[in-house]
């Protein structure tokens, strides 16, 4: 059974594991004050091009969005995000649990948000007796593999400036973003137009780990005691450390991003010469082909992947994954076991 459920299945890069085993042994202060970790940053402020931003590294995603937007927002206001937004959809009502509402703007097909989206958000909250909407949450990659081009991303921060709003990117994905076809955002545009983002390790080689950015510098005060107290400052944070100095000692964190970039395109090229059709526009590493019912069904013997929507009675959108280790023996294995069962 191959799984391309998502781009975290397998552990960690052997470059990784290998810069770990090797430090293991040392001693470092403890809570992210070790010498990798603070190097890391340093290092991640030079790809950047920006000594004042802030970065915090954090354990998981789901973590660091839950600290960075409860952080930022005060008890009356919320966030807004797309109907498809990991906040809106996949974290256990995370951002609520924290006493901030989600407010669900619409978006274009791919996913992304505009600034007529939340325009319409800022409309229909006009007072006190709702909540305020104050941060507008967006994804690079998007929930449905869509990217953001830089006019696009400008656009939004220009609106959200204009009516002081935070703009916030979830960047789980943000390797295969700027990998993909299309992109023409540089990492270090990212403190120019939005007010804080994370670079996300765990679905990009690492065992574990994201590194908030945070640019505004409203956002930065106490905001490693919101992490203490949300339980996520890692006693043993030169885990994290040791890991995005290896990921951007070089550049490792997009070659590995490439990869998973440049196997999803093998898998669409595939299906496409195939005829079938897509749910989405992904360029990235997440695709979403829509295929016979029946033909899934025998596809499940060997292969998991989620079942992503129905389309009609006898067609469903699957997604497929791939990462940085994804082999092409088997997207090959994958395609000709689709040719084979589309002849049945």
């Amino acid at each position: 059974m191959y799984s391309f459920k998502n781009d975290y299945s397998e552990g960690a890069h052997p470059r990784i594991l290998n810069a770990l085993i090797e430090s293991n042994l040392e001693q470092e202060e403890g809570y992210g004050e070790d010498s990798y970790s603070l190097k890391a940053i340093d290092l991640l402020k030079q790809k950047l091009g920006r000594t004042d931003v802030a970065i915090h590294l954090i354990p998981g995603g789901t973590q660091t969005n839950l600290i960075a937007i409860s952080a930022f927002l005060r008890p009356h206001e919320a966030a807004i995000a797309a109907k498809t937004g990991h906040i809106n959809t996949h974290e256990t009502g995370a951002i609520e649990a924290t006493g901030h509402k989600v407010v669900v703007a619409e978006s274009d097909e791919g996913g992304k948000l505009t600034p007529e989206a939340v325009q319409a958000v800022l409309d229909a909250h006009p007072d006190e007796h709702m909540v305020k909407p104050k941060l507008v949450y967006i994804s690079d990659t998007t929930e449905i593999g869509s990217i953001y081009t830089k006019g696009e991303l400008e656009q939004l921060s220009e609106f959200c400036h204009a009516h002081n709003l935070i703009l916030y990117m979830d960047g789980a994905r943000l390797g295969s973003a700027l990998c993909s076809e299309g992109n023409d955002l540089e990492l270090s545009d990212l403190p120019e137009l939005v007010d804080a983002f994370y670079i996300g390790g765990t679905k990009n080689g690492a065992l574990l780990g994201e590194a908030l950015v945070i640019c505004r510098d409203a956002l930065k005060e106490d905001f490693r005691y919101y992490i203490k107290q949300k339980g996520a400052l890692l006693a043993k944070g030169r885990i994290l450390g040791i890991q995005f100095l290896e990921l951007f000692g070089d550049n490792l964190f997009f070659d590995l991003a490439a990869h998973a970039n440049k196997m999803a395109d093998r898998l669409r090229e595939g299906l496409s010469e195939a005829n079938f059709g897509f749910l989405a526009d992904s360029p990235s590493n997440q695709i979403f082909p829509i295929l016979p019912d029946i033909l899934i069904s025998s596809l499940q013997n060997n292969y998991s992947f989620h079942v992503w929507e129905k389309v009609d009675s006898d067609h469903s959108a699957i997604r497929l994954v791939t990462s940085w280790a994804t082999k092409e023996e088997a997207i090959s294995a994958f395609l000709e076991d689709i040719k084979e069962l589309a002849k049945c």
